[in-house]
């Protein structure tokens, strides 16, 4: 019997950090790029950052009409850093978080809105794949 009752403590003292650990956790959808993320660039990014004539292309380089296009960034560097959405630049321009460029962007586009900015925050945490 003291053998049973060393074994069970022995196992919940194991358990116990998982167990706490796993209800922490909260589940995060995961985001794919071709149907998430593009149509969201799509609507809201494609009509300047797409070349050769786009006004946002001709003055970053970035084109963010492709996967890959956008991962080459603009010719001030990377705008993602894949599972890091708070350095990204994507990320800091949409969220409000690059001051006189956030506000440039504003005056000229509608904003996207909080579920657009989640979807893209999520995506690049995730590891901004080509899914």
């Amino acid at each position: 019997m003291r053998i049973v009752n060393y074994f069970l403590a022995f196992t919940f003292t194991l358990s116990l950090p998982a167990c706490l650990y796993l209800a922490s956790c909260t589940l995060k959808p995961r985001i794919s790029y071709q149907q998430d993320v593009y149509p969201i660039f799509v609507e809201k990014c494609t009509d300047c950052h797409s070349p050769p004539y786009g006004e946002g292309y001709k003055k970053t380089g970035l084109d963010m009409g492709s996967y890959e296009s956008l991962l080459q960034g603009s010719i001030y560097g990377p705008v993602i850093v894949p599972g890091n959405s708070r350095n990204s630049t994507l990320n800091m321009l949409v969220e409000g978080r690059a001051g006189d460029l956030t506000r440039a962007l504003e005056i000229k586009h509608q904003p996207m809105t909080d579920r657009e900015i989640e979807v893209l925050r999520l995506w690049v945490q995730q590891g901004a794949h080509n899914n």
